[in-house]
Protein backbone atom coordinates (compact mmCIF):
# COMPACT_ATOMS: atom_id res chain seq x y z
CA UNK A 1 0.00 0.00 0.00
CA UNK A 2 1.20 3.38 -0.95
CA UNK A 3 0.69 6.47 1.38
CA UNK A 4 0.74 9.84 -0.92
CA UNK A 5 0.74 12.73 1.44
CA UNK A 6 -0.32 16.09 0.22
CA UNK A 7 -0.21 19.38 1.81
CA UNK A 8 -3.59 20.25 1.41
CA UNK A 9 -7.42 19.64 -0.25
CA UNK A 10 -6.59 21.13 -3.43
CA UNK A 11 -3.12 19.19 -4.08
CA UNK A 12 -4.74 16.33 -2.95
CA UNK A 13 -7.37 16.84 -5.14
CA UNK A 14 -5.03 17.59 -8.36
CA UNK A 15 -2.83 14.77 -7.46
CA UNK A 16 -5.97 12.28 -8.04
CA UNK A 17 -7.50 14.42 -11.04
CA UNK A 18 -3.71 13.99 -12.83
CA UNK A 19 -3.10 10.13 -11.49
CA UNK A 20 -6.66 8.88 -12.95
CA UNK A 21 -6.07 11.20 -16.54
CA UNK A 22 -3.11 8.99 -16.48
CA UNK A 23 -4.04 5.69 -16.32
CA UNK A 24 -6.94 6.44 -18.86
CA UNK A 25 -4.45 7.76 -21.43
CA UNK A 26 -2.02 4.77 -20.49
CA UNK A 27 -4.77 2.21 -21.55
CA UNK A 28 -5.35 3.85 -25.06
CA UNK A 29 -9.16 3.05 -24.19
CA UNK A 30 -11.50 1.73 -27.01
CA UNK A 31 -14.98 0.58 -27.83
CA UNK A 32 -14.02 -2.19 -27.53
CA UNK A 33 -11.75 -2.43 -24.56
CA UNK A 34 -13.20 0.49 -22.46
CA UNK A 35 -11.13 1.53 -19.06
CA UNK A 36 -13.50 1.19 -16.08
CA UNK A 37 -13.78 3.83 -13.44
CA UNK A 38 -15.38 3.11 -9.97
CA UNK A 39 -16.65 6.59 -8.66
CA UNK A 40 -17.44 8.17 -5.59
CA UNK A 41 -19.85 10.49 -4.40
CA UNK A 42 -20.07 12.92 -1.22
CA UNK A 43 -17.36 15.91 -0.69
CA UNK A 44 -14.06 13.77 -0.64
CA UNK A 45 -14.07 13.36 -4.43
CA UNK A 46 -15.44 16.65 -5.46
CA UNK A 47 -12.20 19.07 -5.69
CA UNK A 48 -11.25 15.84 -8.00
CA UNK A 49 -14.34 15.96 -9.91
CA UNK A 50 -13.55 19.36 -10.51
CA UNK A 51 -10.13 19.11 -11.70
CA UNK A 52 -10.75 16.21 -13.77
CA UNK A 53 -13.38 18.58 -15.77
CA UNK A 54 -10.68 21.16 -15.58
CA UNK A 55 -8.01 18.70 -17.75
CA UNK A 56 -10.86 17.30 -20.10
CA UNK A 57 -11.42 21.17 -21.19
CA UNK A 58 -7.54 21.39 -21.84
CA UNK A 59 -8.46 18.11 -24.35
CA UNK A 60 -5.80 15.83 -21.73
CA UNK A 61 -7.98 13.34 -21.27
CA UNK A 62 -11.46 11.96 -23.19
CA UNK A 63 -14.15 9.87 -21.66
CA UNK A 64 -15.51 8.70 -24.67
CA UNK A 65 -14.68 5.22 -23.96
CA UNK A 66 -14.59 4.97 -20.18
CA UNK A 67 -17.17 2.93 -18.27
CA UNK A 68 -18.25 3.90 -14.93
CA UNK A 69 -19.57 1.85 -12.34
CA UNK A 70 -21.05 3.99 -8.60
CA UNK A 71 -20.06 3.10 -5.53
CA UNK A 72 -24.01 3.57 -4.17
CA UNK A 73 -27.27 5.14 -4.40
CA UNK A 74 -30.27 5.42 -1.57
CA UNK A 75 -33.13 3.61 -1.83
CA UNK A 76 -36.16 5.11 -2.41
CA UNK A 77 -35.01 8.68 -3.22
CA UNK A 78 -36.10 8.90 -7.06
CA UNK A 79 -33.24 9.71 -9.64
CA UNK A 80 -33.84 13.43 -10.32
CA UNK A 81 -34.21 13.96 -6.34
CA UNK A 82 -31.58 16.77 -5.92
CA UNK A 83 -29.69 14.81 -2.94
CA UNK A 84 -29.61 11.14 -5.17
CA UNK A 85 -26.36 10.57 -6.42
CA UNK A 86 -27.47 9.85 -9.68
CA UNK A 87 -28.04 13.99 -9.34
CA UNK A 88 -24.87 14.18 -7.74
CA UNK A 89 -22.62 12.44 -10.58
CA UNK A 90 -24.72 14.29 -13.52
CA UNK A 91 -24.75 18.13 -11.72
CA UNK A 92 -20.83 17.45 -10.63
CA UNK A 93 -18.76 15.52 -13.38
CA UNK A 94 -20.57 13.45 -15.93
CA UNK A 95 -22.59 16.65 -17.62
CA UNK A 96 -19.27 18.00 -17.91
CA UNK A 97 -17.61 15.74 -19.81
CA UNK A 98 -18.10 13.48 -23.00
CA UNK A 99 -19.45 10.55 -21.45
CA UNK A 100 -21.53 8.24 -22.97
CA UNK A 101 -24.56 8.16 -21.14
CA UNK A 102 -24.58 4.34 -21.81
CA UNK A 103 -21.53 3.71 -20.13
CA UNK A 104 -23.00 5.43 -16.75
CA UNK A 105 -24.28 2.60 -14.33
CA UNK A 106 -25.22 3.89 -10.85
CA UNK A 107 -27.56 1.56 -8.87
CA UNK A 108 -30.95 1.47 -8.45
CA UNK A 109 -32.51 2.77 -5.28
CA UNK A 110 -35.92 1.95 -6.93
CA UNK A 111 -35.98 -1.23 -8.29
CA UNK A 112 -38.78 -3.98 -7.61
CA UNK A 113 -36.05 -6.24 -6.22
CA UNK A 114 -33.27 -4.61 -4.89
CA UNK A 115 -31.55 -8.11 -4.04
CA UNK A 116 -31.76 -9.15 -8.24
CA UNK A 117 -30.41 -5.07 -8.69
CA UNK A 118 -27.30 -5.58 -6.49
CA UNK A 119 -26.44 -9.38 -8.28
CA UNK A 120 -27.46 -8.00 -11.43
CA UNK A 121 -24.75 -5.08 -10.53
CA UNK A 122 -22.25 -7.69 -10.11
CA UNK A 123 -22.71 -9.29 -13.60
CA UNK A 124 -22.40 -5.84 -15.09
CA UNK A 125 -19.10 -5.31 -13.61
CA UNK A 126 -17.59 -8.69 -14.47
CA UNK A 127 -19.25 -8.47 -18.25
CA UNK A 128 -17.28 -5.27 -18.05
CA UNK A 129 -13.99 -7.14 -17.29
CA UNK A 130 -13.96 -5.95 -13.68
CA UNK A 131 -12.74 -2.41 -12.83
CA UNK A 132 -9.50 -1.05 -13.49
CA UNK A 133 -9.69 1.84 -11.33
CA UNK A 134 -11.51 2.24 -8.46
CA UNK A 135 -11.76 5.89 -6.32
CA UNK A 136 -13.31 6.05 -3.01
CA UNK A 137 -13.74 8.39 0.08
CA UNK A 138 -13.51 7.22 3.20
CA UNK A 139 -15.62 8.33 6.72
CA UNK A 140 -14.51 9.53 9.61
CA UNK A 141 -15.52 5.58 11.13
CA UNK A 142 -12.82 4.25 8.46
CA UNK A 143 -15.87 3.08 6.19
CA UNK A 144 -16.13 2.97 2.20
CA UNK A 145 -18.95 3.38 0.53
CA UNK A 146 -21.99 2.45 2.86
CA UNK A 147 -19.19 -0.34 4.07
CA UNK A 148 -19.42 0.77 7.35
CA UNK A 149 -18.08 -0.82 10.95
CA UNK A 150 -18.59 -4.68 10.93
CA UNK A 151 -19.17 -5.07 7.01
CA UNK A 152 -17.69 -8.13 6.03
CA UNK A 153 -14.28 -7.44 4.26
CA UNK A 154 -15.26 -10.62 1.67
CA UNK A 155 -18.72 -8.54 0.98
CA UNK A 156 -20.68 -7.79 -2.53
CA UNK A 157 -22.78 -5.25 -3.69
CA UNK A 158 -26.03 -5.51 -1.47
CA UNK A 159 -28.51 -3.69 0.36
CA UNK A 160 -27.29 -2.10 3.46
CA UNK A 161 -28.91 -0.84 6.63
CA UNK A 162 -27.43 3.02 7.64
CA UNK A 163 -25.94 3.40 11.13
CA UNK A 164 -27.16 6.20 12.98
CA UNK A 165 -23.90 8.01 12.64
CA UNK A 166 -23.78 8.21 9.42
CA UNK A 167 -27.36 9.18 9.22
CA UNK A 168 -26.31 12.31 10.89
CA UNK A 169 -23.52 12.44 8.59
CA UNK A 170 -25.08 13.03 6.14
CA UNK A 171 -28.27 14.75 7.23
CA UNK A 172 -26.42 18.36 6.13
CA UNK A 173 -27.37 17.01 2.73
CA UNK A 174 -30.90 17.07 3.93
CA UNK A 175 -31.45 20.46 5.46
CA UNK A 176 -30.12 18.86 8.74
CA UNK A 177 -33.13 17.02 9.13
CA UNK A 178 -32.15 13.48 9.74
CA UNK A 179 -35.83 12.11 9.24
CA UNK A 180 -35.25 13.07 5.36
CA UNK A 181 -32.31 10.65 5.26
CA UNK A 182 -32.90 7.56 4.10
CA UNK A 183 -32.41 4.72 6.23
CA UNK A 184 -30.68 2.32 3.55
CA UNK A 185 -28.96 2.27 0.44
CA UNK A 186 -27.59 0.04 -1.88
CA UNK A 187 -23.70 -0.51 -1.87
CA UNK A 188 -20.74 -1.94 -3.72
CA UNK A 189 -19.14 -4.53 -1.20
CA UNK A 190 -15.78 -4.34 0.61
CA UNK A 191 -14.70 -7.07 -2.32
CA UNK A 192 -16.27 -5.46 -4.66
CA UNK A 193 -14.03 -2.69 -4.29
CA UNK A 194 -10.90 -5.00 -3.76
CA UNK A 195 -11.53 -6.97 -7.18
CA UNK A 196 -10.56 -3.94 -8.98
CA UNK A 197 -7.24 -3.72 -10.32
CA UNK A 198 -6.15 -0.58 -8.87
CA UNK A 199 -7.73 1.09 -5.74
CA UNK A 200 -7.37 4.42 -4.91
CA UNK A 201 -8.73 6.40 -1.76
CA UNK A 202 -9.21 9.92 -1.07
CA UNK A 203 -8.83 10.72 2.86
CA UNK A 204 -8.96 14.43 3.79
CA UNK A 205 -9.37 16.72 6.90
CA UNK A 206 -8.39 15.86 10.64
CA UNK A 207 -11.99 14.80 11.00
CA UNK A 208 -10.45 11.59 9.52
CA UNK A 209 -7.62 11.37 11.33
CA UNK A 210 -8.35 8.33 13.13
CA UNK A 211 -9.21 6.84 10.09
CA UNK A 212 -6.34 7.19 8.75
CA UNK A 213 -4.69 5.81 11.27
CA UNK A 214 -6.67 2.36 11.62
CA UNK A 215 -6.21 2.00 7.78
CA UNK A 216 -2.16 2.90 7.91
CA UNK A 217 -0.90 1.90 11.04
CA UNK A 218 -4.41 -0.72 12.43
CA UNK A 219 -4.48 -3.89 11.74
CA UNK A 220 -7.01 -5.61 9.20
CA UNK A 221 -10.42 -5.25 11.02
CA UNK A 222 -13.91 -5.44 9.39
CA UNK A 223 -14.20 -2.48 12.49
CA UNK A 224 -12.39 -0.22 9.80
CA UNK A 225 -12.97 -1.30 6.30
CA UNK A 226 -10.39 0.92 5.28
CA UNK A 227 -8.15 -1.18 6.76
CA UNK A 228 -8.79 -3.86 3.94
CA UNK A 229 -7.30 -1.47 1.39
CA UNK A 230 -3.89 -3.08 3.15
CA UNK A 231 -4.05 -6.95 1.43
CA UNK A 232 -4.54 -4.73 -1.76
CA UNK A 233 -1.43 -5.11 -4.24
CA UNK A 234 -2.11 -1.43 -5.76
CA UNK A 235 -3.45 0.07 -2.93
CA UNK A 236 -3.27 4.05 -2.76
CA UNK A 237 -4.18 6.13 0.02
CA UNK A 238 -3.68 10.14 -0.85
CA UNK A 239 -4.08 12.36 2.16
CA UNK A 240 -3.62 16.23 3.09
CA UNK A 241 -1.66 17.24 5.97
CA UNK A 242 -4.49 17.36 8.34
CA UNK A 243 -5.74 13.57 7.98
CA UNK A 244 -2.04 12.88 9.39
CA UNK A 245 -2.60 14.10 12.81
CA UNK A 246 -3.39 10.79 14.03
CA UNK A 247 -0.37 8.81 12.68
CA UNK A 248 2.73 8.17 15.01
CA UNK A 249 5.26 10.32 14.17
CA UNK A 250 7.51 7.27 12.68
CA UNK A 251 4.58 6.59 10.41
CA UNK A 252 4.58 10.31 9.00
CA UNK A 253 8.40 10.57 8.84
CA UNK A 254 8.51 6.97 7.12
CA UNK A 255 6.45 7.59 4.27
CA UNK A 256 7.68 11.55 4.06
CA UNK A 257 11.07 10.01 3.94
CA UNK A 258 10.55 7.71 0.92
CA UNK A 259 8.76 10.51 -1.51
CA UNK A 260 12.40 11.69 -2.50
CA UNK A 261 10.85 12.88 -5.92
CA UNK A 262 8.53 14.64 -6.81
CA UNK A 263 7.16 12.99 -10.25
CA UNK A 264 4.73 14.29 -12.44
CA UNK A 265 1.52 11.37 -12.03
CA UNK A 266 1.32 12.07 -16.50
CA UNK A 267 4.63 9.94 -16.19
CA UNK A 268 2.88 7.12 -15.90
CA UNK A 269 6.50 5.25 -16.96
CA UNK A 270 8.58 6.84 -14.09
CA UNK A 271 5.82 5.90 -11.99
CA UNK A 272 6.13 2.10 -12.67
CA UNK A 273 9.37 1.64 -11.97
CA UNK A 274 8.28 2.66 -8.35
CA UNK A 275 7.75 -0.30 -5.89
CA UNK A 276 3.83 -0.47 -4.90
CA UNK A 277 5.22 -0.44 -1.25
CA UNK A 278 6.76 3.10 -1.76
CA UNK A 279 4.95 6.71 -1.52
CA UNK A 280 5.73 9.43 -3.83
CA UNK A 281 4.74 12.87 -3.25
CA UNK A 282 3.40 14.23 -6.04
CA UNK A 283 3.89 18.19 -7.69
CA UNK A 284 1.03 18.71 -10.17
CA UNK A 285 1.79 20.87 -12.54
CA UNK A 286 -0.52 23.97 -13.05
Amino acid sequence: MRLIIQKDYQTLSQWAAQYVAARIKEAKPSARKPFVLGLPTGSSPLGMYDALVELYNKKEVSFKHVVTFNMDEYVGLAENHPESYHTFMWDNFFSHINIDKKNVNILNGNAKNLDAECANYEKKIEKAGGIDLFLGGVGPDGHIAFNEPGSSLVSKTRVKTLTKDTIIANSRFFGGNIKKVPKTALTVGVQTIMNAREVLILVNGHNKARALAHGVEGGISQMWTISALQMHPKGIIVADESACGELKLQTYRYYKDIEKKNLDPKSIETAKSIETTKSVEVTPKK
